[in-house]
């Protein structure tokens, strides 16, 4: 009697476990981040709360050392989801490339300046050195060009001496007062003006002076559409496990708390400045305005960064934004 019991849980484990593991791989999605960036919250969120197995989803999160490395992660096939911006997505769409976008913040970055460097508006920035981050083809660098053109009737290049570097080495260049002014993305500028630097302008501000929708979503989720097309449920659990952990973050103050240690605010004021700079680049527009600020935006960007940005595309390419899931 019990060598037959045994044998019938011996048998029942052979097909119970191997059922189990093809489930889980079947609604795993890996995640490359950068191991201390932004994203890292957000994805703490969805865990700490349960959102992603909510979702019908099992998020796996692997880290990254470097943006470029994201990239080859996605285009390698060893992460499923990573974030990057919609110019890489349409650059690889109009190279006949699978790639699909699915907003995820709209934060943006701003002009940053020293409060005792006597500048209060672009034209006061001549012969000023500039630190730009993201070197000569980043977006915002690009998109403060044509404006500057637009206010000044220069381009900010030959109005200013723009300096190129990594945002953190900007951000310690300026504190020590060997810059007067940076452009740096959003979470670096937060820092400054923590710090008591000043907000000379904003990248919104830069988009709404160019006539393009302020809604425009600078960085997004990433990934294949023919692996998103083959299980729809599952990027979408991911992207609605996504969406509920922003509405969670908008919302609560004690969640922000909980995320201190990951954050690395030395102080009240670069905690705060952080949270609600997060808070204000939360999308609130749907897929296809986003899509229409970013076919506004492409036509700037592709004129001031010509070929070497967007290759032979002269608009954006069809299918860029995933309109599926989360919003």
């Amino acid at each position: 009697m019990l060598r037959r019991l045994f044998a019938g849980l011996a048998a029942l484990l052979v097909i119970v476990v191997p059922m189990s593991s093809m489930a889980d791989d079947a609604t795993t999605i890996r995640v490359g981040v950068l191991k201390y960036g932004t994203v890292s919250w957000e994805l703490d969120v969805i865990r700490q709360h349960g959102l992603d197995e909510a979702n019908g989803v099992r998020l796996e999160i692997i880290p990254l050392a470097l943006k470029d490395a994201a990239a080859v992660a996605v285009q390698g096939g060893s992460v499923d989801v990573i974030v990057s911006d919609w110019l890489w997505v349409a650059r690889q769409r109009s190279e006949r490339r699978d790639y699909v976008f699915h907003p995820y913040s709209r934060a943006e970055g701003s002009v940053m300046v020293r409060p005792d460097a006597g500048i209060d508006g672009l034209q006061a920035l001549q012969g000023k050195r500039l630190g730009v981050a993201g070197g000569a083809l980043d977006k915002s660098w690009l998109l403060l060009r044509a404006y500057s053109r637009r206010q000044t009737g220069r381009d900010a290049k030959d109005l200013v001496e723009p300096n190129f570097a990594a945002p953190p080495l900007l951000n310690q260049l300026m504190l020590q007062g060997e810059l007067p002014a940076v452009l740096n993305f959003w979470h670096y500028a937060a820092r400054l003006e923590a710090a008591g630097m000043r907000r000379l302008i904003s990248i919104d501000e830069v988009l709404a002076g160019l006539g393009i929708d302020r809604e425009l979503p600078m960085v997004g989720w990433v990934f294949k559409e023919s692996w998103a097309r083959a299980q729809p449920a599952v990027i979408d659990g991911f992207l609605r496990a996504s969406a509920a952990a922003k509405k969670i973050l908008a919302e609560s103050d004690a969640e922000w708390e909980r995320l201190r240690p990951l954050m690395k605010a030395d102080d009240e004021a670069t905690f705060v400045a952080l949270r609600e700079g997060f808070r204000a680049g939360i999308p609130t527009g749907s897929v296809a305005q986003a899509e229409a600020a970013a076919r506004q935006a492409f036509v700037v960007l592709a004129r001031e960064g010509g070929a070497a940005l967007v290759g032979d595309a002269t608009e954006l390419a069809d299918g860029v934004f995933w309109p599926g899931g989360g919003r």
